[in-house]
């Protein structure tokens, strides 16, 4: 079983910047994959970025390509994401997951966060 708590989210002004952490404990081994998803009211879950726990490869939705970055510190059981020049469309409750595969669909996606909301003012 793994935990997965989310922290960072909070509200912030169009442009500005935020970073999520993600907090993994329990028997994380069979987990590869740590990504991020997003998910805004009366909308489906969306995909926004993701990274494989060994070799450090990342993957971003088309979305924030330039504006997100995901990092992992392995050795603390952590994983970020770095939110830069935030727009209000970024507006929604932010999960941490754990998994397989680098996909950007959540099904290879064993476990998750309970969400951190970030909301972007105008």
């Amino acid at each position: 079983q793994v935990q997965l708590v989310e922290s960072g989210g909070g509200l912030v002004q169009a442009g500005g910047s935020l970073r999520l952490s993600c907090a993994a404990s329990g028997r994380t081994f069979s987990s590869v994959v740590m990504g991020w998803f997003r998910q805004a009211p009366g909308k489906e879950r969306e995909f926004v970025a993701a990274i494989r726990l060994s070799g450090g490869f990342t993957y971003y939705a088309d979305s924030v390509k330039g504006r997100f970055t995901i990092s992992r510190d392995n050795a603390k059981n952590l994983v970020y994401l770095q939110m830069n020049s935030l727009k209000p469309e970024d507006t929604a409750v932010y999960y941490c997951a754990a998994g397989r595969v680098v996909v950007s669909i959540p099904s290879p996606y064993d476990y998750w966060g309970q969400g951190t909301q970030v909301t972007v003012s105008s």
